[in-house]
């Protein structure tokens, strides 16, 4: 039969534990998810602009038309968006226009919030994109 002691001592060493883990909250940065823009599509074009972003950091990005890489890099509320080169594809002037604009405005973004499966960077102008979660 286990005593009481020892029975308080186990429940203790496991609350310790439980404790010493790290928590990975809600409104963590989505390292390792697929997010969209919280956006319409344009007319004539299925496409919205997706970031998935790698557990490094590390995003493939598709916009409107274009696609490639960049990097994220975080700390705390902060963020600091580097894209990579683009591949050019047959986008109308449009297109390249509202990728550009785009690509500036997560570049421009300083700081980022999560709320549940919303996440918004935060700059001149603010971007909401919604995470992939099914």
């Amino acid at each position: 039969m286990i005593s009481n002691t020892t029975s308080l001592r186990a429940a203790m060493a496991g609350a310790a534990l439980l404790i010493s883990l790290p928590a990975h909250a809600a409104d963590d940065f989505p390292f390792g998810m697929e997010m969209t823009l919280d956006a319409q599509r344009m007319p004539g074009n299925k496409r919205i602009p997706n970031l998935e972003i790698g557990d490094a950091g590390e995003a493939m990005v598709e916009l409107w038309c274009k696609g490639g890489k960049g990097q994220f890099s975080i700390a705390g509320n902060t963020v600091v968006f580097v894209p990579g080169v683009m591949a050019s594809r047959s986008c109308t002037d449009a297109q390249v226009a509202l990728d550009d604009q785009l690509l500036a405005d997560l570049g421009a973004a300083t700081n980022w919030q999560r709320r549940g499966d919303t996440v918004t960077f935060i700059g001149p102008k603010s971007l909401r994109f919604r995470l992939n979660t099914n």
